[in-house]
C-alpha cells in the first residue's frame, strides 16, 4: 500500500477557464438569470461569485495584499467567507455580461500565471477540510481548482450544459475531495488495523482505503488487505454528496456498502469545501 500522489493541476486551469468563458458567452439572457443549486444564486451571481474569487486571490497571491482581520476557528472563517461572498455578490450585479465575462478572462488569465509560478513541493497553510495542518502547495492548488470546477459545473446544471465530466477534469476533483476523508472519521473510534474501502465508480474514479493506525486514520491507495467496510459511490455522485450538493437522503439511494454499514455510510458526512 502506499500514500496517494500529488494532485497536479496547474496546465489544467487554462482549458478550465477557456471552457468557462466559452459557456458564459453563448448563454442567453434568460439563461444568466436561471436559478442555481447555490442559495438563491443566479448563474450570474454564481459568475460574479467566481470572479470575486479571482480578484481577491489575485490580490493576496501575487500581489501580497489582505484586507486584514483576524480570524479564529472554523465557525469564524465560515462566516466571514459567507458574508464576504454575499456582499461581493450583491456589490457587482450592476455589471453586465459582457464586462464580466471580460473581467473573468483577464483576472483569470493573471490567476493562472501565478499559479504557474508557484511552487507545487512547498509548504503553505492548511488546506481546512483536509485537517489543520500545513498542507503542500500543490493540495492547496487542487483546492482551488475544485472551487473553480465546481461552479461551472453548477452553472452548466443549471442551464443544460454538459459537464466537464471526462477524467482529465474530474478524476483531480474526486482525488482531492478525498483527502477529506481523514477529517471526516477524526472521532470515529476502531480497532487498530481497520481498514474502510471507498471505491467511486465511472471512468474518473478510483478505489482510496482509511486505514487506522494508533489514534488516527490515514489514507492510502492500492491497500491489499480484505476492508472491514467498504462504500461505493458513482461518480456523479461523489462529487455532488462531497460538495453538499446532495441530500445524505438522496445519496442514500445511489450508494451500495459492504460490511460495517455504519463505518461505510459515515463517508457521507464527508465535506469538502469551506462554505
Amino acid at each position: 500500500m502506499r500514500r496517494p500522489g500529488p494532485i497536479l493541476v496547474v496546465d489544467l486551469f487554462p482549458a478550465l477557464l477557456q471552457a468557462l468563458l466559452d459557456l458564459l458567452r453563448g448563454l442567453s439572457q434568460p439563461q444568466w438569470d436561471c436559478p442555481t443549486v447555490c442559495g438563491g444564486w443566479t448563474v450570474k451571481d454564481v459568475a460574479l461569485h467566481l470572479l470575486g474569487d479571482e480578484v481577491g486571490n489575485l490580490s493576496r497571491r501575487r500581489d501580497g495584499f489582505s484586507p486584514g482581520g483576524a480570524i479564529s476557528g472554523w465557525d469564524q472563517l465560515v462566516a466571514f467567507i459567507n458574508e464576504s461572498n454575499a456582499l461581493w455578490v450583491q456589490a457587482s450585479r450592476r455589471m453586465s455580461p459582457r464586462l464580466l465575462c471580460d473581467l473573468l478572462g483577464f483576472v483569470g488569465s493573471e490567476m493562472c500565471d501565478t499559479f504557474r509560478s508557484l511552487d507545487p513541493y512547498a509548504i503553505g497553510g492548511p488546506v481546512s477540510w483536509a485537517g489543520p495542518d500545513p498542507a503542500p502547495v500543490w493540495l492547496d492548488l487542487a483546492r482551488e481548482y475544485t472551487e473553480r470546477w465546481l461552479h461551472q459545473q453548477h452553472i452548466r446544471d443549471a442551464v443544460g450544459r454538459p459537464g466537464l465530466t471526462e477524467p482529465r477534469f474530474l478524476a483531480p476533483v474526486l482525488d482531492a475531495f478525498v483527502r477529506a476523508l481523514p477529517r471526516t472519521y477524526e472521532d470515529v473510534q476502531a480497532p487498530e488495523g481497520t481498514v474502510l474501502t471507498l471505491t467511486i465508480t465511472g471512468p474518473s474514479g478510483a478505489r482510496w482505503s482509511l486505514l487506522r493506525e494508533g489514534e488516527r486514520w490515514s489514507l492510502y491507495v492500492d491497500v491489499q488487505r480484505e476492508a472491514d467496510a467498504e462504500t461505493i459511490i458513482p461518480e456523479d455522485v461523489a462529487w455532488r454528496v462531497f460538495a453538499r450538493g446532495m441530500t445524505r437522503q438522496q445519496a442514500l439511494a445511489c450508494v451500495s456498502t459492504r460490511g460495517d454499514e455504519a463505518l461505510a455510510l459515515k463517508v457521507l458526512d464527508t465535506v469538502s469545501i469551506i462554505a
